[in-house]
């Protein structure tokens, strides 16, 4: 199988798979113990701490990272402890309607326990309209919630702009950087809290963190030994932080190769899909993932007919649900539209002898569809 979903999942690169190996066989050490294997596997915790940090980019020095079973985790908490810590005159939280599920229902969920929530308006571009969101953010506003990279269009939100807008006012900042990291720069400096995953990055799943500002103050989520810097309790797992720490050691390493290659990959779909409408910014966008759709072309029924490619009509936690994507309905396509769109997400491990494969098989079946559908 041809695997282009990369915005769900990536494979899991061999290094990583190596450096795990011994943590999984044979380091069976607590790192919260304090003799000798439990200090070994501490040690080889704070070396993958240093290498998610570094790869954030310049400014993270300036907080501390918490290791999280993921980046549902990180967001909740960064949600739920920031509003938790602050006066009930400072009780508004401010995001996007483009937000993965897990900004969004936190959000809700904070709205239905008695928090004012405002959703600032994107445009057909998926970018923010910034005018409106000045007006939405006050004084009374406590928490500015932004992803970097969208994970359903790949449009990149002006996180500096919506920072400046929100210290105006002196509210926190927090950013979802899931899709960004080792793919985009992470304007570590805007923002009080980022929230990043392995699994993006050819890690290992169940692994994710939370960045925090020094100073900057928030509510534990998990209560308990309070094993993690004190503020997050369990313990952690040395084979995932280290899987974590080795898959954000190459992308700082690879960087550049990545991006060239993802920038040839992203060239030859854009060329290949000719008459296909992007869905979101051109210009604004990280360009390993292709949204696109197709009049007359329903996606579910293109995803089961092309069993050779692994691709996808939008974010892997709502597939199956039915329902159309709230991102593409709030830059403003109609459920025609968004049945007819698909996501297409490549990077390392793309070679673009399988891209052209795959585009091949996708666009021989979106044509047997056009066809029938007269």
């Amino acid at each position: 199988m041809i695997y282009l979903d990369y915005q769900a999942t990536t494979p899991l690169a061999p290094e990583v798979v190596e450096a795990m190996r011994p943590w999984v066989e044979t380091n069976f050490g607590n790192p919260h113990s304090p003799y000798t294997i439990g200090r070994e596997a501490a040690a080889a915790i704070d070396v993958a701490r240093e290498r998610v940090l570094a790869a954030m980019g310049p400014g993270s020095e300036a907080g501390r990272l918490y290791f999280t079973s993921g980046a549902t985790e990180a967001a909740n908490w960064a949600l739920k402890g920031a509003i938790a810590d602050l006066p009930d005159e400072r009780s508004h939280i401010v995001t996007l309607p483009t937000e993965h599920a897990c900004v969004i229902d936190t959000a809700h969920w904070l709205e239905v326990e008695g928090r004012v929530l405002d959703l600032v308006p994107v445009g057909p571009d998926g970018i923010v309209n910034l005018d409106e969101a000045e007006e939405a953010i006050t004084d009374r506003t406590g928490l500015v919630a932004a992803m970097l990279v969208n994970n359903e269009i790949g449009v990149i939100q002006p996180i500096e702009e919506l920072s400046r807008l929100a210290r105006q006012q002196e509210a926190l900042v927090f950013c979802d950087a899931v899709q960004a990291l080792g793919r985009v720069p992470i304007p570590v400096d805007a923002c009080d809290m980022v929230a990043v995953s392995a699994h993006k990055v050819h890690g290992p799943k169940g692994i994710g963190a939370l960045w925090i500002r020094d100073g900057v103050e928030i509510e534990p989520l998990l209560h308990g030994g309070g094993q993690e810097g004190g503020m997050r309790s369990g313990t952690l797992s040395p084979a995932l932080c280290v899987g974590f720490g080795e898959a954000a050691r190459l992308v700082s390493e690879r960087r550049e190769a990545d991006a060239a290659h993802v920038e040839k990959l992203w060239n030859v779909a854009r060329e290949t899909m000719q008459g296909w409408v992007l869905n979101g910014s051109f210009e604004q966008r990280y360009k390993g993932n292709l949204n696109v759709r197709l009049e007359s072309v329903d996606s579910a029924r293109l995803i089961s007919e092309v069993r050779e490619v692994a691709f996808s009509s939008g974010s892997a936690c709502a597939s199956g649900s039915g329902r159309r994507s709230h991102v593409l309905a709030a830059i403003g396509l109609d459920e025609r539209q968004a049945r007819s769109s698909i996501r297409l997400g490549f990077g390392r491990y793309t070679s673009e002898e399988d891209l052209r494969t795959a585009l091949g098989l996708i666009l021989e079946a979106a044509q047997r569809q056009r066809s029938l559908a007269g």
